[in-house]
């Protein structure tokens, strides 16, 4: 038998929910609720929202940018915070895409090289022959 109370409560909290933006797993769920991380980039302080699990890598990334982003100002070249966070987009996007491009290239190269060994072995041993890897 259900409780009538504990239904409208529910129901409640769950109109609650709808009105913030949240289905009703995430209203029940409070434990999966982001941390609020603080962290400062060319000396202006961000308040971020992230999962406590993901805290450190924030942290990490925002030293990270704010390092290249002072690199970029300290040059003098480039005037402006906006212009300054672009600049350093760009170049991180950059550092990414030529990592991306290696990883790729390493990839293949191992392949190639896998096969080339499996046709060795494979050869050898259609000929009964023992080979030296």
């Amino acid at each position: 038998m259900s409780n009538p109370g504990a239904d409208k409560t529910a129901a409640k909290g769950a109109d609650k929910a709808a009105d913030k933006g949240m289905d009703k797993g995430a209203a029940a769920d409070k434990g999966a609720d982001p941390a609020r991380v603080s962290v400062r980039i060319l000396d202006r302080e961000y308040q971020v929202a992230c999962p406590p699990a993901e805290r450190d890598a924030l942290v990490e990334s925002a030293a990270y940018l704010a390092a290249r982003m002072k690199e970029i100002r300290d040059t003098g070249k480039v005037v402006g915070a906006d212009r300054i966070a672009v600049m350093a987009a760009l170049n991180i996007a950059h550092e990414l895409l030529k990592l991306r491009d290696a990883g790729h290239s390493v990839q293949h190269d191992a392949g190639a090289r896998v096969r080339a060994l499996r046709e060795r072995v494979e050869t050898a041993l259609q000929n009964g022959q023992q080979i030296d890897l």
